[in-house]
């Protein structure tokens, strides 16, 4: 639990990098690699709205553009609430490349929750519905 403890508090260091100047809703991401390495990302809007995109995402791509695809958690805050779930479009984009990632996100006491994906996406979309597995 401590490593995960560590994750929240890099996650929420980063969350003054967010580009959030419309929403005002600053969201910041800590990647855990399984190799022990720590990618952050924030969400970065967009005048053209549409146009955003979110801390976990950042994160993945970052990674993803870095040789990196093996994934063991994600914590995920928010400067406004606790308890920040990721969105659906998150959700699914962060299975592609781990259907057993934990997620990690700040409790009411600044305690680790620990959810696995599967929890919020039960019924992601995969490769295996294509006949196609990378």
């Amino acid at each position: 639990m401590e490593k995960y403890k560590k994750l929240l508090e890099i996650a929420k260091n980063s969350l003054k990098y967010s580009y959030s100047p419309y929403s005002n809703f600053s969201v910041g991401a800590a990647l855990l690699l399984k190799n022990g390495d720590i990618i952050t990302g924030v969400n970065v809007e967009n005048a053209s709205y549409g146009l955003g995109i979110c801390a976990e995402r950042v994160a993945v791509v970052k990674a993803i553009s870095e040789g990196n695809k093996e994934f063991e958690a994600i914590a995920i805050v928010s400067g406004k609430i606790k308890n920040c779930f990721p969105c659906g479009s998150c959700l699914q984009f962060m299975s592609e490349f781990s259907q057993d990632l934990d997620i990690i996100l700040e409790g009411e006491n600044n305690e680790p929750i620990v959810k696995k994906i599967k929890e919020f996406l039960p019924y992601m979309f995969s490769g295996k519905m294509l006949n196609f597995e990378p």
